[in-house]
């Protein structure tokens, strides 16, 4: 029961817009709340349920896999793979964070100097412009290094240190839910809400 509670569930607002991933125990509770509604595909139609109406549901149509369902002591209720919002109709803020892991992830834990690939407990965050002489902690003036890179270079800019970037260290563009790293059997799961979030998300200008 332990290992489905933590199963991921999407997330509609009120405007069936993805906007993001919550475990199944969160969304069991927003449900018992009556803050959101489970969406089931039904032959090509999507239904809505309450909580009550989902149980009921859940009684009169049992999944297959185990993995499916959770047991209280009375009941085996069907694990919901997408909620839907009652009240909620915004969509994610566009910025995203500038925090080491987003750097990271970005710069593909790659040090942006030697090009070479480390596991994230070995790489540092460098200014290119040093903080000394104004460099600012940006989008586009940290990249991701490694720590023989990085005590190479010490205060220095990259050309004083005779040293390259092998790329210029950009802003990331907002990315929607579309774009998170999921694993294929969820993607497949939530094809349709995932299409309907890339084809109506805000363009950049």
């Amino acid at each position: 029961m332990e290992f489905a509670l933590d199963q991921p569930v999407l997330v509609l607002n009120r405007l069936w817009q993805a906007v993001n991933i919550i475990g199944a125990r969160r969304a069991f509770a927003l449900l018992a709340r009556g803050h959101a509604q489970v969406v089931y595909n039904d032959a090509e139609d999507f239904r809505t349920f309450s909580m009550l109406d989902w149980m009921d549901f859940s009684a009169s149509n049992p999944p297959l896999a185990e993995v499916e369902v959770v047991h209280t002591p009375t009941r085996t209720i069907r694990l919901p793979r997408v909620i839907l919002l009652t009240f909620f109709d915004k969509l994610p803020c566009k910025e995203l964070k500038l925090t080491r892991n987003n750097v990271f992830e970005r710069d593909k834990n790659t040090c942006q100097y030697c090009a070479r690939v480390f596991p994230r407990e070995q790489l540092n965050l460098d200014h290119v412009i040093p903080r000394d002489a104004g460099g600012k902690t940006t989008w586009e003036n940290i990249v991701c290094s490694c720590i023989k890179c990085n005590s190479r270079k010490a205060n220095r800019l990259p050309h004083a240190a005779s040293m390259r970037l092998i790329r210029k260290p950009v802003r990331p563009k907002w990315r929607p839910v579309i774009s998170l790293v999921l694993g294929n059997q969820h993607r497949e799961m939530w094809k349709d809400f995932l299409d309907l979030a890339y084809w109506n998300v805000e363009l950049e200008e």
